[in-house]
């Protein structure tokens, strides 16, 4: 038994070629790739990163194998994705995409995708393919659910686009597409706590673990395991436990647009709400006569935003690195002192640096009108600062450098993927990786790629 939507994702699912792709969504497509790969081999020296690693490299078979960002080692296809899709979300610094539950990141989907993809020895085109079909599940839905209003997290979705796009580079029946989707979906389904209150490392592991689980139900339905069915529309289904009811958009492809198209890559190494409030104290710190003279910063913020990174008393006295980058007064507070925000600012030594400390005390964080009638084409912040001397500074940022409106260029994306990588990777491989994922449709084998990765 099946349901409308579970026909609709095999059925696009298995249907998407190659050659239904547009030259700009290939292009997108690699760009976004560079990013997260950057993203994870910088966060692979994170604590975060030792332990999933740690874990992922306990076990590691004959063949079918998949490597870690990090140390080059192999481990299964299943834990390589959920050490690389932790890594590639340690830093906070992967792709985003705006919707109006809130949206996530897409880019998580790339870590099971290339891990089995390594595995069976895909080429280039069939991991572009699958990778493209899992972003354009995972935005439809975000698209069509506000799960987070309900108390469930991104990684809710994520694990049914993480199957599509396993499922595709498998190259499984359409029955079997059905099952994974099905052995995928019930038994995952995570809680919105993972980022709410005093953010935990789980924060940056919740949508990889997904990801690990997508390709285990892939695997079993691979070899005839059958799951809860109809897994959507059932009497005690996703509908009825989780979303409430809804129905799908025609998908990308045949006159229809990508929903890669939208997604924004991140300039700053902190949650996706910030990135203009950053931009606008940056602006602001170059007008105001001094940082000593601040006696009050009001920041307007949209309702996702605001309840993403200013919805808990937490975030104003961030005790991890998790919250602090999910907090917009901490990193509007980093702007305004250091002129910047970057991946140190995270440190232990700056969370207790007392002039920051003393700055968030002066920042309030409040919805509004305005911000909430930009969303989600826009994810705005207004910043005031007000003087000593009574002076009121404003500006108001939509579009930060990286937003889909604002796409960087290649030449951009390349030096943020030298930053990121530059302390694991030589230059040398750094460029041989580079050169390989920008003509990605010519490689044979995808594991080719990886080979450049290790360190």
């Amino acid at each position: 038994m099946t349901d409308a939507i579970s026909a609709y994702l095999v059925s696009y699912g298995i249907a998407l070629t190659y050659d239904d792709l547009p030259p700009e969504v290939i292009g997108r497509a690699k760009q976004l790739l560079i990013d997260t790969l950057g993203c994870g081999v910088g966060g692979s020296v994170s604590e975060t990163g030792r332990i999933v690693r740690t874990v992922a490299e306990r076990v590691c078979p004959q063949d079918g194998c998949a490597t870690i960002l990090g140390s080059g080692r192999q481990s299964t296809p299943e834990l390589a994705a959920f050490a690389n899709g932790a890594m590639m979300r340690y830093l906070d610094c992967n792709d985003g995409f705006f919707a109006r539950g809130g949206g996530g990141h897409p880019s998580d989907n790339f870590a099971p995708v290339l891990a089995c993809g390594e595995a069976i020895h895909a080429n280039g085109k069939e991991f572009l393919v699958a990778s493209v079909l899992a972003y354009e599940v995972f935005c439809r839905l975000q698209d069509q659910l506000d799960l987070n209003s309900r108390g469930f997290d991104q990684a809710v979705i994520g694990v049914i686009s993480s199957a599509l796009g396993v499922s595709k580079i498998l190259g499984l029946s359409p029955e079997q597409f059905m099952q994974a989707i099905n052995l995928a979906v019930a038994p995952n389904i995570s809680l919105l706590q993972t980022r709410r209150g005093e953010v935990s490392m789980w924060k940056g592991c919740a949508v990889a673990n997904a990801a690990r689980n997508a390709i285990f139900a892939a695997l079993l339905a691979k070899e005839g395991m059958s799951g809860p069915s109809p897994i959507f529309a059932g009497r005690a289904g996703f509908m009825h436990a989780v979303s409430g009811f809804f129905q799908l958009e025609k998908f990308g492809g045949h006159g229809q647009p990508f929903r890669i198209m939208e997604v924004s890559i991140k300039r700053y190494p902190c949650g996706k709400f910030a990135q203009t409030a950053i931009d606008a104290a940056i602006k602001l710190r170059a007008r105001i006569p001094s940082i000593d003279e601040i006696c009050r910063i009001h920041i307007g913020t949209s309702a996702q935003g605001k309840n993403s990174m200013a919805g808990d008393a937490e975030r104003w006295h961030p005790e991890t690195r998790e919250t602090a980058d999910h907090s917009i007064p901490y990193v509007v507070a980093v702007a305004l002192l250091y002129g910047a925000v970057e991946v140190e600012h995270f440190s232990d030594h700056c969370r207790q640096d007392q002039r920051l400390l003393e700055l968030i005390g002066k920042i309030t964080v409040a919805e509004t009108d305005e911000c909430n009638n930009l969303y989600p084409e826009a994810s705005a912040n207004r910043v005031d600062i007000i003087t000593a001397a009574g002076e009121t500074f404003s500006e108001l940022a939509q579009y930060h450098r990286g937003h889909y409106l604002n796409f960087p260029t290649d030449a951009e994306i390349e030096e943020k993927f030298h930053a990121l990588a530059g302390d694991v990777l030589s230059r040398e491989r750094r460029q041989q990786a580079l050169a390989a994922l920008w003509n990605l449709e010519q490689i044979d084998d995808v594991g080719k790629v990886m080979n450049f990765f290790t360190p």
